[in-house]
């Protein structure tokens, strides 16, 4: 085993790279040629498949600083996908710029004729307005690309170098970005779906996005290590069953997590009975979108859950990943449940760009991910747990 195979990249990822993104730039095209058409459903659309893609950026980023402070050899197969993941933030930065060009048509409070009909929007204005809006949402990516940034330059250099006196730097800066994506998160959620219902308040709702990046984020690693593991090369050596497992593990964890607080944002609406939150309820659980809402309970909570429950579906791999290609494409279906009440208020419309607006966006996204992941090496380097895995192979 030469050490040569630990930083050459396979072909099939440059490979991904090339066809996601003609597949994405093609998809995009079509969805803005359908917003022509529907600006306001090309608005919705687009924020949808934004928030999801966004979502599984910063769930692998939430997880990689938890590994950094939990440490474990769970995370070193997987260490590669969530740092390219996150380091694709800056694409999401520019993937933001069409929202901000339909404000008006997304949020109530951006319309000055509806707030000026409106008390609560006019009390609500010293926070709800463009430039404050715009600016807040420059902060977060900012912090968030930030934090990327560093981590993936501290962990290239270890690759480099060794040094160990690196790991500790990322164990102090994922302490406290953990913390401050946690807070801006929480801002991010309230400003840019929350507020699509300005009357409306959760103050759960922002830690309940982040249950669901985490899922999201967890979700897409496992499909993308099932993957890479199935190529030649040290990768496909150290995805073990047991790495499985433990991702499997931790799975199960996000499902519970994001269940817990979906039920307890309920369970205290449902308590306090009051007019200013129950009707985002009423309106989700009437006029067809109750189909969508049993449906979140039975297959985004209820079946991983027992199926995540067996080893055995934890130990195989293609039994796992299935689970976690089931568990994304909840994840759409969740955000589009949050998103489109708030355009569709006769009741559940579908609508074809609905699926064309995420497939174009995830198209560019996936493209920049495979490009960042085959810019350094799949196994990471100088990491302890790896010194038995690399003695391992090398005596194979």
């Amino acid at each position: 085993m030469t050490s040569a195979e630990f930083v050459s990249s396979p072909p099939e990822i440059a490979r991904l790279a090339r066809v996601s993104i003609t597949a994405g730039a093609v998809a995009l095209a079509a969805t803005i040629l359908g917003g022509l058409f529907n600006p306001a459903q090309f608005f919705f659309s687009y924020l949808v498949g934004f928030l999801f893609w966004t979502g599984i950026t910063l769930g692998c980023m939430g997880i990689a600083m938890i590994h950094h402070l939990s440490g474990g050899n769970w995370g070193v197969p997987l260490r590669r996908i969530l740092e390219a993941a996150s380091r694709t933030l800056p694409l999401i930065a520019l993937l933001f710029i069409p929202l901000a060009l339909g404000l008006p048509l997304l949020y109530p409070w951006a319309r000055p004729e509806l707030v000026r009909a409106d008390e609560l929007l006019q009390r609500k204005a010293l926070y709800l307005n463009v430039p404050f809006f715009l600016a807040r949402a420059a902060f977060y990516l900012a912090i968030w690309n930030a934090i990327a940034f560093l981590l993936c330059r501290w962990s290239a250099e270890q690759d480099r170098t060794g040094d160990p006196r690196l790991e500790r730097k990322m164990q102090r800066l994922s302490a406290g970005g953990l913390l401050l994506y946690a807070l801006t998160m929480t801002f991010a959620a309230t400003d840019w779906v929350m507020s699509l219902e300005p009357h409306w308040f959760s103050t759960i709702f922002g830690v309940l996005l982040m249950g669901g990046q985490g899922l999201s984020g967890l979700a897409f690693s496992i499909v993308a290590i099932y993957w890479l593991g199935r190529l030649r090369g040290p990768i496909g050596r150290i995805t073990t069953p047991a790495i499985f497992h433990d991702a499997g593990n931790l799975l199960l964890a996000f499902v519970m997590l994001w269940s817990y607080f979906s039920i307890a944002q309920y369970l205290i609406i449902w308590m306090g009975n009051l007019p200013e939150e129950i009707p985002w309820y009423l309106e989700r659980l009437h006029a067809g979108w109750q189909v969508i809402a049993a449906g979140l309970i039975l297959f985004h909570f209820a079946l991983p859950f027992l199926l995540l429950l067996s080893r055995r579906t934890k130990r195989t791999p293609h039994f796992l990943v299935t689970i976690a290609v089931w568990m994304l494409a909840m994840r759409l279906i969740d955000l589009f449940w949050l998103v489109a009440p708030n355009l569709h208020t006769q009741g559940l419309a579908i609508h074809w760009l609905d699926l064309m607006a995420p497939i174009g966006i995830g198209g560019l996204w996936l493209g920049m991910f495979g490009w960042r992941l085959q810019s350094r090496p799949l196994v990471p380097v100088h990491i302890e747990p790896m010194t038995e895995w690399r003695t391992d192979i090398a005596q194979r």
